[in-house]
């Protein structure tokens, strides 16, 4: 099930500038090896909104092979950092390579371990113990150096834990700051009754629907859902 007609999507991508070369490589590979990597249409939205907010510090929850990093490192103003979390080995090992090919590589910092504990040490509520950096351009820098307050975050990580990150994500996004989660929509299957949803498939589907609920329903946040791509929730901290 597709949330926008592919023909009508087709045509909305077929408008876009073309990515630099090293971007275009990197997304050819992972599409080649089945990597979920951001679609043409979400990274339309991502630079919309980079222009838009003109960010300083951004934070990716969720690297995979480095793709989306490298794209919002690609867009991102000039005096801007961006620091990504990651916890599977073999994307980190991936991520690396790919990041350190990086127009701005020097403006990257990977953080690998599990997300939650990588969130809690930027938080400076958790400890470093199962938590480490990499930068990719090879300058030295600790853990405790990297800032607990980023202006533009995106989320794309594991979909089940998107409400256990929540809380630790609103401690580091100040007031005006923009959230953007990609994939809430799950091919439009979100929609249906969770009863049509197949019993393997029902627990994320009740999580994405609460995780959904929350961003719509509190105060201090006011949040659009976007149909694009697979679905993105734009959400902006009012308070």
């Amino acid at each position: 099930m597709k949330i926008v007609d592919e023909h009508i999507t087709a045509y909305i991508n077929s408008l876009e500038l073309e990515l630099p070369q090293y971007l275009r490589i990197l997304e050819k590979e992972a599409l080649e090896n089945a990597v979920p990597i951001i679609r043409k249409e979400a990274q339309a939205v991502l630079k919309f909104f980079l222009d838009m907010k003109q960010p300083k510090q951004i934070l990716e929850v969720g690297t995979a092979v480095g793709f989306s990093c490298s794209l919002l490192s690609e867009y991102m103003p000039e005096d801007c950092h961006i620091t990504t979390i990651e916890k599977v080995p073999m994307r980190i090992v991936e991520a690396k390579k790919n990041l350190a090919k990086a127009r701005r590589a020097s403006d990257i910092s990977l953080v690998m371990g599990d997300a939650i504990d990588a969130l809690k040490v930027l938080n400076r509520t958790g400890t470093s113990d199962d938590v480490s950096l990499f930068s990719p351009s090879g300058n030295m820098q600790t853990l405790s150096e990297l800032t607990d307050c980023y202006d533009f975050i995106f989320m794309d990580a594991a979909k089940g834990q998107y409400m256990n990150f929540l809380p630790e994500i609103m401690k580091l996004l100040p007031v005006n700051g923009l959230f953007i989660t990609d994939n809430v929509l799950q091919e439009g299957s979100i929609a249906k009754s969770k009863y049509s949803i197949t019993r393997r498939d029902r627990t994320i589907h009740t999580r994405m629907r609460e995780y959904l609920y929350e961003l719509t329903h509190r105060d201090d946040l006011t949040t659009m859902i976007l149909p694009v791509g697979d679905g993105m929730a734009v959400s902006t901290k009012i308070r």
